[in-house]
């Protein structure tokens, strides 16, 4: 069963689309249960100005990516460094067991995106991200 909140970004998603020559893009995929995730950022002076995601997969796949973005919009970097699908998922009101993988896909994207915007800019990623995390091509590791 899902939440009002789950079933709301769901129906109607925020921040869908693309930005051209977006500051940053990541992708992320599920290879098992067939969702991917594509965030772009667009960011001055530190601050996301603009976010927008296009997901292929299901209504938790949607919905997850949704309020991640709306929940970094506007933000400094730094908070979105620290967005964890623990979050995702409590703002949602909750997800299924088997449907937490989606949180965690909408984590890894914007991670992805940010690695990719402090690449573009000359600074290794590593330090501030983390190492980079495998994108879940047919794996059990983001179903924990």
């Amino acid at each position: 069963m899902y939440t009002e909140q789950v079933m709301e970004h769901f129906t109607n998603p925020r921040n869908v689309g693309e930005i051209e020559n977006a500051d940053g893009v990541g992708e992320v995929g599920n290879a098992k249960c067939g969702d991917i995730m594509k965030i772009f950022l667009k960011i001055s002076n530190g601050i996301i100005e603009d976010v927008k995601f296009k997901t292929y997969g299901c209504a938790s796949a949607i919905a997850t990516s949704s309020i991640a973005t709306e929940m970094i919009k506007g933000q400094p970097i730094e908070k979105a460094v620290e967005l964890s699908n623990k979050a995702v998922v409590e703002a949602l009101g909750g997800l299924p067991a088997h449907k937490i993988h989606c949180s965690v896909l909408a984590e890894q994207a914007i991670k992805a995106a940010l690695r990719d915007y402090y690449e573009k800019q000359g600074i290794d990623p590593t330090p501030i991200l983390g190492e980079p995390v495998h994108d879940c091509h047919d794996c059990e590791g983001c179903h924990a």
